[in-house]
Parts: C-alpha cells; sequence; structure tokens
C-alpha cells in the first residue's frame, strides 16, 4: 500500500499561490477589459439616446424600448448561459459571447430603421449575457480566497470606469460622428479582448455536476418581465387606469405564481428557489435588488435633465455626470482594503447608507435653477455609496461556493441586478414623464423640451422630483435589507444552515 503523498512544503504553497495570482491578475485584465466594453455600451447610450431618438423619428414608448430592450434579454439569458458556463467549460463560453457582442456592435451602426435596432440589441444583449455571467465566475475561480475581494473590487470598478468614459464618450461620438459610433467604438475594444482572451484564458474543465436547462422557467421569466415592463412603458404615455397598462401588470401578476409553481418542480430551475432558505442570501439578493432599482436610472435622469431643462447639448449633459463614476471607481478600487477591516455585509450596509443620503441631497437640490456643485456632492455621494455596496455585496453571496455552483449562483445574482436596472429605468422615465402634457413627452426624451415647450419644463420637474422621491425611498428599503443581511450572518447559529449547505443541497 503506497504511502500518502507528503503536503506541500510553505515554500511550495507560496510558490503555487503566486503562480496563481499570476494568472488571476491576467484573467481580471481581460474580464475588466471586457466588462469596461460591455458597461461603456449602456452608459454612453444613456446620453446619446436623444440623439438616437431624433434620427429615427421614435416616440416615447419606442425610446424606452431602446433602453429597456438590452437589459430584459440580458436579464432572461444570464442564468441560463451561467449553467451552460457550468455544463461546458467557462472560458469556452466567454469566448464566445465576446465575438457576439463584437459583432452584433458592428451591424448596429448598419441598422436602417428602429425595429432592426432593437432586435440588434436583443442579440448584443445574449453575447453580453454570456460575459456578464461568467466573469465574477472566473475571478472566483481564478483568485486565491483572501485575494478575492481584491479582485472583485477592481472588476467591479472597471464598470464604473465605463460609467465615468461612457457619458461623456456617448455625448462626444453622437454629437461629432454620429450616433452609429456609440456601437461601432465596441468593435476594436472587442477584437482586443478576443485576442487577448484565447491567449490567456485557461481552458477549465466544465464541473459536470448540473446538465440540463429550464426552458420552461426561461420563456415564463421573458413573459413574466416582458409584460411588465411593457406596462410600465406604456404607462407614461397612455396613463395608468389604460387598459393596455393594466393588462401588462395584470399579465405579471398572474404569470408570477405560475412562475414560481414551475420553479419549485424544475430540476434544473432557471432561479433556484432554495437558495432563498438561507435568509443571509434572500435578504442580500433583495438588498441588490432595491439598491440597483434606486441607483441606476440616475445618470440617464440627470444626462436627461440638462438636456431637456438647460438646453445642453450631449457632450456637456455627459461631463455633469461625471462626480457619480468617479466616486464610484475609486470607492469600488479600495473596498477590499475595507474588507480587510470589516466584513463584507457590514461594508454593503454602509454603502447603502451613502447611496440613500445621496439621493435625498438630490431630491433636496434639483431645481431649475439649481447650482451644479450641489447637484455634483450629491451625485459623489450616490457613486461613494454604489461603489461600496457592489463589490462587498457580490463577495459576501460568491464567498464559500463550490466551483461547480459559481455559474449558476452568479448568474442568479446577476439577473436579480438586471431586474433591477429594467425596473430602475422603466419606472424613472414614466415618473418623469408623467406629469408633462401627452403630446410633448417625446420632447423629453430627445431632449428639446425646453426649446418646444418651455412652460411644460415646470412639470417636468415635478416629476423628477416624484421620481427621486420615489427612488430615494426604495434605497432606504435596501438599507434596512442590507442591515438585516448582517444581521442574520451576524445571529447565525450552528443549527442554521450557510450559504454553501444550501447551494449543496440545491444541487
Amino acid at each position: 500500500m503506497s504511502a500518502d503523498p507528503a503536503p506541500p512544503t510553505a515554500r511550495e504553497s507560496a510558490r503555487e499561490e503566486s503562480d496563481r495570482l499570476r494568472y488571476a491578475w491576467r484573467a481580471l485584465s481581460v474580464v475588466g477589459l471586457a466588462s469596461v466594453m460591455t458597461a461603456l455600451g449602456s452608459s454612453a447610450l444613456n446620453v446619446a439616446l436623444p440623439e438616437v431618438v431624433r434620427h429615427f423619428h421614435a416616440g416615447a414608448t419606442v425610446g424606452n424600448w431602446m433602453l429597456l430592450c438590452y437589459m430584459l434579454t440580458n436579464t432572461v439569458l444570464m442564468v441560463a448561459f451561467g449553467r451552460l458556463a457550468d455544463m461546458f467549460g467557462r472560458s469556452r463560453l466567454y469566448l464566445v459571447g465576446l465575438l457576439t457582442y463584437t459583432v452584433a456592435s458592428l451591424l448596429l451602426g448598419l441598422a436602417p430603421h428602429a425595429g432592426v435596432l432593437i432586435a440588434l440589441q436583443a442579440v448584443q444583449a445574449a453575447g453580453g449575457a454570456m460575459l456578464l455571467a461568467n466573469s465574477a465566475a472566473l475571478l472566483t475561480d481564478a483568485f486565491p480566497e483572501r485575494h478575492l475581494a481584491r479582485g472583485m473590487g477592481v472588476y467591479i470598478a472597471s464598470f464604473s470606469v465605463a460609467q465615468l468614459l461612457g457619458p461623456t464618450l456617448g455625448g462626444f461620438l453622437a454629437d461629432r460622428f454620429g450616433w452609429q459610433w456609440v456601437f461601432w467604438y465596441n468593435v476594436p475594444v472587442g477584437v482586443v479582448c478576443l485576442v487577448w482572451g484565447a491567449l490567456v484564458l485557461r481552458r477549465v474543465a466544465p464541473a459536470g455536476k448540473e446538465r440540463g436547462i429550464d426552458i420552461q422557467g426561461n420563456v415564463l421569466l421573458l413573459l413574466c418581465l416582458g409584460s411588465l415592463l411593457f406596462g410600465l412603458s406604456q404607462a407614461g404615455d397612455r396613463g395608468w387606469g389604460d387598459p393596455v397598462v393594466l393588462t401588462g401588470v395584470l399579465a405579471f401578476g398572474a404569470l408570477l405564481p405560475v412562475f414560481l409553481l414551475v420553479e419549485r418542480r424544475s430540476a434544473h430551475p432557471v432561479v433556484d428557489l432554495r437558495l432563498f432558505r438561507d435568509p443571509a442570501v434572500a435578504y442580500s439578493l433583495l438588498a441588490s435588488f432595491l439598491n440597483t432599482v434606486s441607483r441606476m436610472c440616475v445618470v440617464l435622469l440627470v444626462a436627461l435633465f440638462y438636456q431637456s431643462v438647460h438646453g445642453a447639448d450631449p457632450v456637456s449633459a455627459g461631463a455633469r455626470v461625471l462626480p457619480l463614476p468617479l466616486a464610484a471607481m475609486l470607492a469600488s478600487a479600495t473596498s477590499g482594503l475595507l474588507q480587510a477591516r470589516l466584513q463584507a455585509r457590514t461594508v454593503a450596509a454602509l454603502g447603502a447608507c451613502v447611496c440613500t443620503a445621496g439621493l435625498v441631497t438630490l431630491l433636496l437640490v434639483l431645481s431649475t435653477t439649481a447650482a451644479y456643485p450641489p447637484i455634483a456632492a450629491a451625485l459623489a455621494l450616490i457613486g461613494l455609496g454604489s461603489g461600496l455596496f457592489m463589490p462587498s455585496n457580490a463577495t459576501a453571496l460568491m464567498h464559500g461556493l463550490p466551483s461547480w455552483r459559481i455559474g449558476v449562483v452568479n448568474g442568479l445574482r446577476l439577473t436579480v441586478q438586471n431586474c433591477g436596472v429594467v425596473m430602475s429605468a422603466a419606472l424613472a422615465l414614466t415618473l418623469i414623464t408623467g406629469p408633462v402634457p401627452h403630446d410633448l413627452r417625446r420632447h423629453v426624451l430627445d431632449g428639446t423640451l425646453s426649446r418646444v415647450a418651455p412652460r411644460a419644463v415646470r412639470e417636468l420637474l415635478d416629476g423628477y422630483h416624484l421620481a427621486l422621491s420615489v427612488l430615494a425611498a426604495v434605497s432606504l428599503l435596501s438599507v434596512a435589507a442590507a442591515l438585516g443581511a448582517r444581521a442574520r450572518r451576524r445571529n447565525a447559529t450552528p443549527g442554521v444552515r450557510t450559504q454553501q449547505s444550501v447551494t449543496s443541497e440545491s444541487a
């Protein structure tokens, strides 16, 4: 009988960790650059949206769906691609996503009308879902456990870099070169990512623990979210009592219990309801959803405010929102150091509090005569809070998961987050345009309201105050959820299952 192999020496262990860390930072360079590319797309379009709407002579509803189509498709496919990555290999699916996203970006600039543009955004969203579903999973596999918080902080900061550059870049490209370049600039970046990723990313064998896709669940998720978002997008034009709006909301209410029933019985659910048996996981996901709803539309709202109320051009409007992503980038990059001293869930709760303070400040200072510095300070507070919340909440959820569950759990995290993004945009656009006369609402999205109907600016400001009040209330609820997650984890006893035990059982 052969003897057991000798345990590695301290020097061998240090060398192994050094080699792993070297690969982890290379993998992060691929994931970070791709994350900048994909996040740039949404933040750049936020500012360039009026230019695109004017080019296609689109109405308010079509303008809404130019923003919502990408996020809806991305959300529905996220968990499915996370499971496919667990089944067939993360690096392979990641490279396919890079190729899909890059080709779709090229074709988007050639779209002949708004319908084709929205359809191509769905294709681009599929590529983006392959990337997002695997980004954090690739990093969780690559980084040694004690370095994961640093890697996750830099990864999340890459999104903040995109938010920092996106509004200015989107406004500049749309104003100087045309709306097509809001999509075309992705092409050279995508090619670089694809080549670098093919050289760097290791081919990791599939985990093979779970096989199967919940087709029924994915279809029902699409119908649930699609009906709700359609109702919300029509509410601004038709009013909340309109039959079309009510039909969309009621369809969501009818389909949701059916979706939950199907997910409970599915062998490979798109949303694994058993994960929610751990209160800390449930509270963390709820906090992520509420925090995203409250803050993700702020860049869009402030950029539209300066274009529609003050008649600013896209470049100037994009520059005005820079304090938010700049603060988020700095906070995300340093959150790992803070997590070395405080629990990840404590940092997440602190970030949610700062976000709420920023939204309340923006509500109090926003007016047609407001000076820019107070608005910039409010944006910086929101950015600081989001930069603290996002990486710490992600680290808390991903920590300790077995490798064969990382993809699907990360997909669930991103699905919840993307649902928040979609709801944020739909809710905010509906609320700000609600008080504006029906025939003038399209001028809010194309940025010409102050020139076409100066008197309607007061109604638009009422809509902004209503929207910010709702967002601040939602953000306050996210604070409560984050504190709940922290308390549940802190008060956990041996009789209460941990996140890892829940996910293991759900396998």
